[in-house]
């Protein structure tokens, strides 16, 4: 007999990957800054992996693409994200393209410095483990999300996701995503179609499970966006 899958509540994917704010301060103490406009890319998938950023300011994506052209965003990064610890860990080349969603500053410690700061501070591994442990929960969860879940149940997931990193309650059990996303970013989150994506907001608006507000989306329900995610 087959068993249905199990309910799975929604588990944020990798909006926010951050250090402990004192063991982070004193990694990037001497960093050398970058800066991005919006659409720049930091780095290809492919590229080699020579050190890692901190995010201080801004938006970015990592993502892959199809062969034939399509986007999956695998993860968002805020600010106090670290992003391409990876390739510091064991020198592979970037397993991901970066790209900065809007106008970000980061900070950059290559992976010599890494190695250095590591050997008087070896607890930074405890972090990283925990920080790449959540990463593979949160691609079980994209596996779980792309295998069971319906096209409303994908970008259910997505705004929660986002709500979960960058949300600000506004009463009445009201949560505002306080960054801009476009129905092409929530596409990509998800892996389906802009279109359906669309379709799925239009009819979520009419039944006032989610709003739009000044370009920012309000999540009004989230007791029914959670329902659509259970699986």
């Amino acid at each position: 007999m087959n068993r249905p899958p199990p309910r799975t509540p929604p588990r944020p994917t990798d909006v926010l990957s951050a250090l402990p704010a004192e063991l982070s301060a004193r990694l990037f103490s001497k960093a050398r800054p970058v800066s991005l406009s919006a659409d720049e890319t930091l780095f290809l998938a492919g590229d080699t992996g020579d050190g890692c950023y901190r995010v201080d300011d801004g938006l970015l994506k990592a993502s892959i693409l199809s062969p034939t052209g399509g986007e999956r965003i695998l993860a968002i990064f805020g600010a106090g994200s670290v992003i391409g610890e990876l390739s510091i860990i064991d020198g592979a080349p970037r397993s991901a393209s970066v790209t900065a969603l809007r106008d970000a500053k980061l900070l950059f410690v290559s992976r010599a410095s890494f190695e250095a700061f590591s050997t008087d501070n070896p607890d930074v591994y405890k972090h990283l483990v925990a920080l790449l442990a959540g990463r593979l929960r949160d691609t079980n969860g994209a596996l779980i999300a792309t295998s069971f879940l319906s096209v409303k149940g994908r970008v259910a997931r997505a705004l929660l996701n986002l709500a979960e990193a960058f949300g600000h309650d506004v009463g009445n059990g009201r949560t505002l995503v306080r960054q801009k996303v476009t129905q092409s970013d929530l596409a990509a989150m998800a892996g389906i179609a802009r279109e359906n994506v669309s379709r799925v907001l239009q009819d979520w608006m009419k039944r006032k499970v989610v709003s739009r507000l000044a370009g920012y989306y309000c999540i009004e329900n989230r007791r029914a966006l959670t329902g659509e995610v259970e699986v």
